[in-house]
């Protein structure tokens, strides 16, 4: 099984506005039209089984309806073929974190986005914080943007230190840090998180860091916790499977990466 761990798709009536926007703002060519039928196609034509969608609250007036729309496009029951995943969203500013949380647990959602550059708070902000505290609790995994945005670039809000900081306090719970642990800070990821607890995926990474790199991050950090993402409609499924089955890795590693350390956590 091929699982792709993060991408994203937006309503029909408002894709093709947002891709226009999302582009111009990040100098990024979109590889979907942003929509549902788009990343089925993607999904059929590179032979992605399950693609986890991960949609982003940027005020917290849109629980609602982001929500709703999640659990609308996430099957009861995984056939294991084009099928939709997708995580709640939920903005740090709420005033009922533990309500919405809940809300999304009780959905059978399985996990949380949250986007720290987008929803302007750092991630060791104590509103994040007891915010993965409940996802723990409930047993959902948070994965959070990390490192650099292309989009809005000015301040990191989600740093490998930052995230360092995260790790001595919060004890359980699944946290996945979307780019190899930090967009274009995977010096500092090496350094402050390799081999901690942490999920990495590989979302908008390959490519943009060499695959000699990428081999070794993902050894030292440990292989079993690297998770195929591509950040669709922002890369190609298709092209990202390709990258990683001609890197110089052993068969084994990629089996889990492309599939079977998603399916671990995920208990499909």
């Amino acid at each position: 099984m091929i699982i792709d761990f993060h991408t994203h798709i937006f309503p029909d009536k408002i894709a093709g506005a947002t891709i226009e926007k999302l582009s111009k703002a990040s100098d990024s060519k979109a590889y979907t039209d942003g929509t549902k039928v788009g990343l089925q196609k993607s999904m059929e034509e590179s032979g992605v089984d399950i693609s986890v969608v991960l949609p982003v609250a940027t005020k917290p007036q849109q629980f609602l309806s982001i929500n709703r729309y999640a659990r609308e496009i996430t099957p009861e029951q995984f056939r294991g073929g084009g099928e939709f995943l997708s995580f709640g969203g939920i903005h740090p500013d709420t005033e009922y974190y533990k309500v919405e949380v809940d809300e999304i647990a009780d959905m059978g959602l399985k996990g949380i986005k949250l986007h720290p550059d987008y929803q302007r708070v750092f991630i060791d902000d104590i509103r994040y914080m007891r915010i993965m505290d409940r996802a723990a609790e409930r047993g959902l995994i948070v994965i959070a943007h990390a490192g650099v945005d292309v989009g809005l670039p000015e301040v990191v809000h989600c740093t490998p230190k930052r995230v360092e900081h995260v790790l001595e306090q919060i004890d359980g719970g699944i946290l996945v840090m979307a780019h190899m642990g930090g967009w274009n800070c995977w010096e500092d990821v090496e350094k402050y998180l390799a081999g901690s607890r942490l999920y990495f995926d590989t979302a908008y990474s390959l490519g943009h860091m060499e695959d000699e790199h990428f081999i070794r991050l993902s050894r030292k950090h440990g292989v079993d916790k690297i998770l195929f993402a591509t950040d669709s409609p922002w890369d190609g499924q298709k092209e990202f499977l390709s990258r990683i089955r001609e890197m110089n890795m052993k068969e084994d590693e990629k089996k889990a990466i492309l599939g079977e350390n998603a399916r671990r956590i995920l208990k499909l």
